[in-house]
């Protein structure tokens, strides 16, 4: 009876070391895709600190995420490409990528000398993108999409 247990408990306990699960969604890093967190580090340090520094990080952050979507899923996490969207449609996010990017932040977007109508063509993009992914989202990303349009 001692050995089952033992071979038992032995069984459970081995079995909870295999292979991880690949995660859902990719939510890397544009430097590196072997953090994860990465993601969430700079939308905390946007929302903190509201630095050009922070802005330019998150845009860079946020273009990676689209482009290598990655995951079990291979699509963008819900929500990232509103995001995106609503931030580079965001009135002083050009000047502010323009005056305070680094050079290799800038050569995500290409180093123009005026980001306003890129921003604002992407931006739209990213709405209609989030609501292809993600259908419902459309109640939210519409008057958005509205909005943004008529400016």
């Amino acid at each position: 009876m001692k050995k089952l247990l033992a071979v038992a408990f032995l069984a459970v306990l081995f079995s909870s070391c295999g292979p991880q699960k690949a995660m859902l969604y990719n939510w890397g890093n544009y430097k590196s895709t072997e953090k994860a967190y990465d993601y969430e580090v700079l939308m905390y340090d946007y929302y903190h600190t509201q630095s050009p520094s922070s802005v330019c990080a998150l845009l860079c952050q946020y273009a990676y995420m689209v482009k290598h979507p990655g995951g079990a899923r291979g699509i963008v996490p819900p929500g990232i490409c509103a995001e995106y969207g609503y931030l580079l449609l965001s009135p002083d996010t050009p000047e502010i990528f323009l005056n305070n990017a680094t050079k290799k932040q800038k050569e995500t977007f290409g180093n123009l000398s005026d980001y306003g109508a890129l921003f604002r063509e992407r931006g739209l993009e990213m709405f209609q993108k989030e609501m292809e992914l993600y259908p419902e989202s459309a109640v939210f990303i519409t008057p958005l999409v509205k909005k943004f349009s008529q400016q």
